[in-house]
């Protein structure tokens, strides 16, 4: 058995799916909040797994933590749970902070009484892997080396600063008591799943709708892309094959400016879903004020994990977005479900118009 947190998110939702989805996987608890961007509608797949259990609950909440410990046994933790947008933090700070580096505080505590209490062979065994972000690196230049685990921390935003104060808690708890941690730092995320407040939903979504599709400042930004199933794939090496204490960054191989990323999109819709008058999706791009601190490139060296682990993504960056826009045409259920009352309201007060 495993622990979980914000398995009903993006990413912890896709995890768990591809976890239970291996040949003799071990089961999951799986503990989320449920906030706007945790969704059970994720899960349904799982709804008669007798390996899935869900336990709706706050990483805040210490004593269910010990709880959910004792009665459960994991072997291993598998840390998601996250406020995870920069623009969101940037609004409103006070919630990254409590989630991000005091809920990671409080499960590291219980995770640490828990595993000292362990017998000898499952007390070696036992795994802490807290999965975080590479804008805690902070920001390049076009000529910059990319991030590599040596890369000297640097956050530029609300969030990035509270995923890397995370990070420094749990290398903390590795080296003053030993707790056998992993740390993984990933590149950005795209694929099925994932809430429409990240770039690539959002702009097939807005596509579709008539909408606007907001690029902020020049859109030269650049970001590596890493389809949330390689993700996947290596959360789980990590978790079987790291090194305890160590850090491992998982990028895609694919820098890509944001709007070259709109523009891959448009053509995919024009392609599958062509509008009605004829007229491009790429005619929508619209050019917004840039957000303040906006990290100009985030680019991964993935070469640890490869040497290391033997671990390369499988899907390039067309192959990868091909399956993302085809997979939101596929499902409007699930995009009817998400666009409720709290998308709306985030939406309408930062994408306006």
């Amino acid at each position: 058995m495993i622990l979980v947190t914000g398995g009903a998110g993006f990413i912890g939702a896709n995890f768990v799916l591809d976890w239970l989805a291996q040949p003799g996987s071990e089961g999951v608890v799986n503990l989320d909040k449920l906030t706007y961007a945790g969704n059970r509608h994720n899960l349904a797949s799982l709804a008669d797994d007798a390996r899935h259990v869900f336990v709706q609950g706050d990483v805040l909440d210490r004593a269910l933590l010990d709880r959910l410990l004792a009665e459960h046994q994991p072997r291993a933790i598998v840390h998601f749970a996250a406020e995870s947008h920069v623009d969101r933090s940037i609004h409103g700070p006070e919630d990254f902070i409590q989630t991000n580096v005091v809920g990671t505080f409080r499960l590291l505590e219980a995770a640490r009484q828990y595993w000292s209490a362990l017998p000898a062979m499952q007390k070696e065994a036992f795994r802490f892997l807290h999965v975080s972000t590479d804008e805690v690196y902070g920001t390049l230049s076009p000529t910059d080396p990319a991030f590599s685990e040596t890369t000297h921390v640097a956050p530029n935003s609300p969030y990035s600063a509270s995923k890397a104060a995370s990070d420094h808690l749990v290398r903390a708890w590795h080296h003053t008591w030993g707790l056998p941690v992993l740390t993984t730092n990933c590149s950005n995320n795209y694929g099925p799943l994932q809430f429409p407040e990240k770039l690539i939903p959002l702009v097939i979504l807005n596509a579709l709708a008539g909408k606007p599709l907001p690029i902020y400042g020049d859109g030269l930004q650049v970001r590596d892309w890493l389809y949330v199933s390689d993700h996947c794939a290596a959360i789980r090496r990590v978790l079987q094959a790291g090194r305890p204490g160590e850090i491992y960054n998982i990028g895609g191989h694919n820098e890509k400016t944001n709007i070259a990323i709109v523009r891959s999109i448009c053509a995919l819709l024009d392609e599958q879903r062509p509008r009605a008058d004829g007229v491009g999706y790429a005619s929508q791009i619209t050019h917004v004020t840039d957000r303040p601190g906006h990290d100009r490139r985030y680019a991964i060296d993935a070469g640890k994990i490869a040497r290391e682990l033997d671990w390369t993504p499988a899907e390039t960056f067309d192959t990868g977005i091909r399956k993302t826009v085809q997979w939101y045409l596929d499902h409007p259920e699930w995009i009817a479900q998400v666009q409720s009352g709290a998308y709306r309201e985030w939406v309408a007060k930062h994408y306006a118009g």
